[in-house]
């Protein structure tokens, strides 16, 4: 892409990703190519993962990239068409899902209503870890709710590791469908015991570890009531650095727990997203650089489990070849270029 633009007489440094794309698409239009035409002679030069949208004054374009690794939607309202990355989003403004835009595929709405133009075959890979955690759990992903999955990830820890506990506390809020459904097939209590603050935004993107050390006091406040004297389960969608496992582990002994469990509704996360999402260096993610037994001492559980990869994949109900799930396995449908020098496997 900088070396097309740098070869039309374009400066690109300083710009992101997005303005070199925008750059791309208006060379096209300036030389009155049409909104679809422009697109798909840009389309080569495009890269990577993502979903754009593209405004003329009489035409809405949506793209997305050939493995679709994010979630891209169209919706219909008012005669009209509208396109969002959740499905949650059309609920908001009363639009009626339509369908998902596929891998490849270009759409363009106009006063003629909706075109389609393949523009690469489609090899399906959606980020596994937006069921996990990045989609609202109201949210539809290849036909399935969100919710429903992340409460049948509860489920299979429960076969997994069924533990005699108290009580089962979820940590807010994307873990709560998968608590719900760890307490339900064990017969175990599900309680809030751990309130959270809706003012503070998610800890895990945090740049410092101090802000985000301090962020998890601030965002999540236990109920004593509920878990003193109490073998605990606590339910989490995921650990990253171990940050907030080791303050959330503190807090609940603190708050007089017996036992406190910790317990992750998808495997160890191992190697960082290069696709859009800004998550840690791998040095950085506590389940690269440590043991189960060794993360479970240095947070302070009496028991640690990661649901297995197999259970996350059966929790979908979905063919494990759809999904990138890159973030367990290391394994990167598209190239990640230089960032191949700072993975270790």
């Amino acid at each position: 892409l900088q070396a097309f633009l740098s070869e039309k007489g374009m400066l690109t440094q300083g710009f992101n990703d997005s303005e070199l794309m925008h750059r791309a698409i208006r060379y096209f239009l300036v030389r009155k190519y049409s909104l679809e035409q422009a697109l798909q002679a840009a389309f080569p030069l495009f890269t990577g993962a993502y979903c754009i949208v593209v405004m003329t004054k009489n035409k809405l374009a949506a793209m997305r990239d050939p493995y679709g690794i994010r979630p891209f939607s169209i919706g219909k309202i008012n005669g009209g068409f509208v396109f969002a990355s959740e499905t949650c989003a059309f609920d908001t403004i009363g639009a009626t899902f339509v369908r998902d835009i596929k891998p490849g595929e270009l759409v363009v709405a106009s006063s003629k209503g909706l075109e389609s133009f393949t523009l690469a075959k489609p090899t399906p890979k959606l980020d596994i870890f937006e069921f996990v955690y990045f989609s609202r759990p109201d949210s539809m992903l290849l036909g399935k709710r969100v919710y429903k999955v992340r409460e049948n990830l509860g489920k299979n820890l429960a076969k997994e590791y069924p533990i005699k506990a108290d009580v089962v506390i979820p940590v807010p809020d994307s873990s709560i469908p998968a608590a719900i459904g760890y307490a339900q097939a064990l017969k175990i209590p599900f309680e809030f015991g751990l309130i959270k603050n809706r003012y503070i935004g998610r800890t895990f993107i945090l740049p410092d570890q101090r802000m985000r050390e301090s962020g998890v006091s601030m965002k999540l406040n236990p109920i004593a009531e509920i878990i003193k004297g109490k073998r605990v389960v606590l339910v989490d969608d995921s650990i990253v650095r171990g940050t907030t496992a080791k303050k959330l582990i503190h807090i609940v002994r603190k708050m007089g727990a017996k036992e406190v469990h910790l317990l992750s509704s998808c495997p160890p996360l191992k190697f960082p997203d290069f696709y859009g999402i800004d998550t840690p260096h791998q040095k950085q993610l506590i389940a690269a650089n440590m043991t189960v037994a060794q993360i479970k001492k240095y947070i302070g559980a009496d028991s640690l489990y990661f649901l297995s990869y197999k259970g996350l994949i059966d929790a979908t109900e979905l063919p494990e070849n759809v999904f990138c799930t890159s973030c367990f396995t290391g394994d990167y449908p598209i190239d990640i270029g230089t960032n191949k020098r700072t993975i270790h496997y």
